[in-house]
Protein backbone atom coordinates (compact mmCIF):
# COMPACT_ATOMS: atom_id res chain seq x y z
CA UNK A 1 0.00 0.00 0.00
CA UNK A 2 2.13 3.55 -0.97
CA UNK A 3 2.54 6.01 1.45
CA UNK A 4 -0.11 8.56 2.39
CA UNK A 5 0.73 11.99 0.24
CA UNK A 6 2.19 14.52 2.88
CA UNK A 7 -0.52 17.18 3.95
CA UNK A 8 0.19 21.01 3.04
CA UNK A 9 -1.61 23.41 4.77
CA UNK A 10 -3.09 26.25 2.26
CA UNK A 11 -3.81 29.45 3.83
CA UNK A 12 -5.16 32.06 1.06
CA UNK A 13 -7.96 34.11 0.04
CA UNK A 14 -11.70 32.14 -0.66
CA UNK A 15 -12.91 34.90 -2.74
CA UNK A 16 -13.66 34.42 -6.45
CA UNK A 17 -11.23 37.25 -7.37
CA UNK A 18 -8.76 34.48 -5.68
CA UNK A 19 -10.20 31.12 -7.23
CA UNK A 20 -7.72 31.03 -10.22
CA UNK A 21 -4.82 31.30 -7.77
CA UNK A 22 -6.41 28.81 -5.48
CA UNK A 23 -7.28 26.18 -8.03
CA UNK A 24 -3.48 26.68 -9.13
CA UNK A 25 -2.00 26.00 -5.94
CA UNK A 26 -3.87 23.21 -4.83
CA UNK A 27 -3.03 21.59 -8.43
CA UNK A 28 0.42 22.07 -8.11
CA UNK A 29 0.81 20.71 -4.73
CA UNK A 30 -1.02 17.13 -5.87
CA UNK A 31 0.78 17.11 -8.84
CA UNK A 32 4.16 17.31 -7.04
CA UNK A 33 2.58 14.37 -4.58
CA UNK A 34 0.98 16.10 -1.55
CA UNK A 35 -2.41 16.38 -0.41
CA UNK A 36 -3.98 20.24 0.01
CA UNK A 37 -5.49 21.07 3.01
CA UNK A 38 -7.62 24.25 4.18
CA UNK A 39 -10.32 25.35 5.96
CA UNK A 40 -12.55 24.61 3.35
CA UNK A 41 -12.14 20.86 3.83
CA UNK A 42 -15.21 19.91 6.10
CA UNK A 43 -17.46 21.84 8.34
CA UNK A 44 -18.27 20.46 12.03
CA UNK A 45 -20.94 21.49 13.78
CA UNK A 46 -19.17 20.52 17.12
CA UNK A 47 -15.92 22.67 16.04
CA UNK A 48 -16.03 26.37 16.10
CA UNK A 49 -13.70 27.56 13.20
CA UNK A 50 -10.18 28.81 15.19
CA UNK A 51 -10.26 25.24 16.79
CA UNK A 52 -10.59 23.55 12.88
CA UNK A 53 -7.67 25.58 12.31
CA UNK A 54 -5.91 24.39 14.90
CA UNK A 55 -6.12 20.38 14.32
CA UNK A 56 -5.40 21.12 10.45
CA UNK A 57 -2.12 23.20 10.83
CA UNK A 58 -1.33 20.65 14.12
CA UNK A 59 -1.81 17.96 11.20
CA UNK A 60 0.14 19.84 8.42
CA UNK A 61 3.73 19.73 8.23
CA UNK A 62 4.00 21.98 5.40
CA UNK A 63 2.30 25.17 4.62
CA UNK A 64 1.62 28.18 1.96
CA UNK A 65 0.19 31.35 2.97
CA UNK A 66 -0.47 34.30 1.00
CA UNK A 67 -0.50 37.56 2.01
CA UNK A 68 -1.18 39.27 -1.07
CA UNK A 69 -5.35 40.17 -0.34
CA UNK A 70 -4.43 42.13 3.18
CA UNK A 71 -6.00 45.11 1.42
CA UNK A 72 -8.52 47.34 2.75
CA UNK A 73 -12.16 45.73 1.89
CA UNK A 74 -13.88 48.08 -0.50
CA UNK A 75 -17.34 47.62 2.01
CA UNK A 76 -15.85 48.72 5.22
CA UNK A 77 -12.25 50.07 4.50
CA UNK A 78 -10.84 47.72 6.80
CA UNK A 79 -8.27 44.98 6.52
CA UNK A 80 -8.90 41.21 5.98
CA UNK A 81 -6.58 39.96 9.09
CA UNK A 82 -7.28 36.21 8.71
CA UNK A 83 -4.34 34.98 6.15
CA UNK A 84 -1.58 36.76 8.84
CA UNK A 85 -3.45 35.22 11.71
CA UNK A 86 -3.20 31.50 10.27
CA UNK A 87 0.38 32.49 9.54
CA UNK A 88 1.19 33.61 13.01
CA UNK A 89 -0.53 29.83 14.04
CA UNK A 90 1.37 28.24 12.23
CA UNK A 91 4.60 30.12 13.13
CA UNK A 92 3.45 29.79 16.83
CA UNK A 93 3.20 26.09 16.44
CA UNK A 94 6.84 25.57 14.95
CA UNK A 95 8.60 27.80 18.12
CA UNK A 96 6.61 26.35 20.73
CA UNK A 97 5.35 23.31 19.57
CA UNK A 98 7.06 19.50 19.89
CA UNK A 99 9.88 18.08 17.97
CA UNK A 100 7.22 17.43 14.87
CA UNK A 101 6.02 20.67 14.82
CA UNK A 102 9.27 22.46 15.03
CA UNK A 103 9.73 20.69 11.53
CA UNK A 104 7.62 22.67 9.90
CA UNK A 105 8.34 24.32 6.85
CA UNK A 106 6.25 26.81 5.15
CA UNK A 107 5.93 29.45 1.81
CA UNK A 108 4.67 32.99 2.48
CA UNK A 109 3.59 34.33 -0.78
CA UNK A 110 3.11 38.04 -1.95
CA UNK A 111 1.77 39.91 -5.26
CA UNK A 112 4.79 41.97 -4.80
CA UNK A 113 8.30 40.70 -2.91
CA UNK A 114 8.84 43.46 -0.30
CA UNK A 115 4.93 44.48 0.12
CA UNK A 116 4.38 42.90 3.53
CA UNK A 117 6.95 45.19 4.61
CA UNK A 118 3.97 47.79 5.08
CA UNK A 119 1.79 46.03 6.90
CA UNK A 120 4.17 43.14 8.92
CA UNK A 121 7.44 43.99 9.71
CA UNK A 122 8.35 41.54 11.69
CA UNK A 123 8.38 38.87 9.23
CA UNK A 124 11.52 40.53 7.68
CA UNK A 125 14.13 38.28 7.62
CA UNK A 126 11.88 35.47 6.19
CA UNK A 127 11.98 34.75 2.58
CA UNK A 128 8.65 35.68 0.89
CA UNK A 129 8.10 34.64 -2.85
CA UNK A 130 6.08 36.85 -5.05
CA UNK A 131 3.52 35.37 -7.48
CA UNK A 132 2.44 38.67 -9.27
CA UNK A 133 -1.09 37.83 -9.19
CA UNK A 134 -0.32 35.31 -12.05
CA UNK A 135 -1.19 31.48 -11.65
CA UNK A 136 2.55 30.26 -13.32
CA UNK A 137 4.09 32.64 -10.56
CA UNK A 138 1.74 30.20 -7.62
CA UNK A 139 3.10 27.59 -9.55
CA UNK A 140 6.44 28.04 -9.79
CA UNK A 141 6.58 29.07 -6.29
CA UNK A 142 4.61 25.91 -4.84
CA UNK A 143 6.59 24.06 -6.86
CA UNK A 144 10.11 24.93 -5.96
CA UNK A 145 9.53 25.26 -2.25
CA UNK A 146 8.19 21.72 -2.14
CA UNK A 147 11.30 20.62 -3.78
CA UNK A 148 13.58 22.79 -1.26
CA UNK A 149 11.53 21.46 1.44
CA UNK A 150 11.62 18.01 0.70
CA UNK A 151 14.27 16.90 -1.86
CA UNK A 152 13.58 13.39 -1.30
CA UNK A 153 12.48 12.86 -5.01
CA UNK A 154 11.86 13.89 -8.59
CA UNK A 155 9.45 16.66 -9.11
CA UNK A 156 7.38 17.54 -12.60
CA UNK A 157 9.16 20.73 -13.81
CA UNK A 158 7.31 24.35 -13.65
CA UNK A 159 6.54 23.99 -17.49
CA UNK A 160 4.91 20.89 -16.88
CA UNK A 161 3.08 21.46 -14.39
CA UNK A 162 1.66 24.45 -16.35
CA UNK A 163 0.82 21.79 -19.31
CA UNK A 164 -1.02 19.74 -16.77
CA UNK A 165 -3.00 22.04 -15.29
CA UNK A 166 -4.34 23.49 -18.44
CA UNK A 167 -5.41 20.49 -19.85
CA UNK A 168 -6.98 19.87 -16.15
CA UNK A 169 -8.71 23.05 -16.80
CA UNK A 170 -10.49 22.17 -20.10
CA UNK A 171 -11.00 19.06 -18.91
CA UNK A 172 -12.70 19.62 -15.93
CA UNK A 173 -16.47 20.43 -16.78
CA UNK A 174 -16.28 17.64 -19.11
CA UNK A 175 -15.85 15.48 -15.83
CA UNK A 176 -18.69 17.73 -13.73
CA UNK A 177 -20.86 17.16 -16.27
CA UNK A 178 -20.60 12.77 -16.13
CA UNK A 179 -21.79 13.50 -12.20
CA UNK A 180 -24.39 16.21 -13.44
CA UNK A 181 -22.91 19.03 -11.75
CA UNK A 182 -20.55 22.20 -12.83
CA UNK A 183 -17.10 23.68 -12.18
CA UNK A 184 -18.82 26.73 -10.17
CA UNK A 185 -20.54 24.16 -7.61
CA UNK A 186 -17.83 21.93 -6.63
CA UNK A 187 -16.67 22.19 -2.97
CA UNK A 188 -12.90 22.36 -1.84
CA UNK A 189 -13.28 18.30 -1.55
CA UNK A 190 -15.11 18.17 -4.58
CA UNK A 191 -12.36 19.31 -6.75
CA UNK A 192 -9.14 18.04 -4.58
CA UNK A 193 -10.61 14.41 -5.35
CA UNK A 194 -11.39 15.63 -9.44
CA UNK A 195 -7.52 17.16 -8.85
CA UNK A 196 -6.32 13.43 -7.95
CA UNK A 197 -8.96 11.51 -10.10
CA UNK A 198 -6.78 13.66 -13.59
CA UNK A 199 -3.78 13.36 -12.02
CA UNK A 200 -3.92 9.50 -11.18
CA UNK A 201 -5.32 8.76 -15.12
CA UNK A 202 -3.24 11.42 -17.31
CA UNK A 203 0.53 11.88 -15.18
Amino acid sequence: MPPRPEPVFINVPFDRNYSKLFRALVFAVHDCGFIARCALEGEDGSQTRIARLFRIIRECPLGIHDLSRTTLDSANRLPRFNMPLELGMFLGAKEYGDAPQRRKSCLILERERYRYQKFCSDLAGQDIRAHQNNVVGAIRAARNWLQSARPKKPYPSVARIETHYLQFRIDLPKMCARHGGTVSELSFIDYRTYVDGWIAVNV
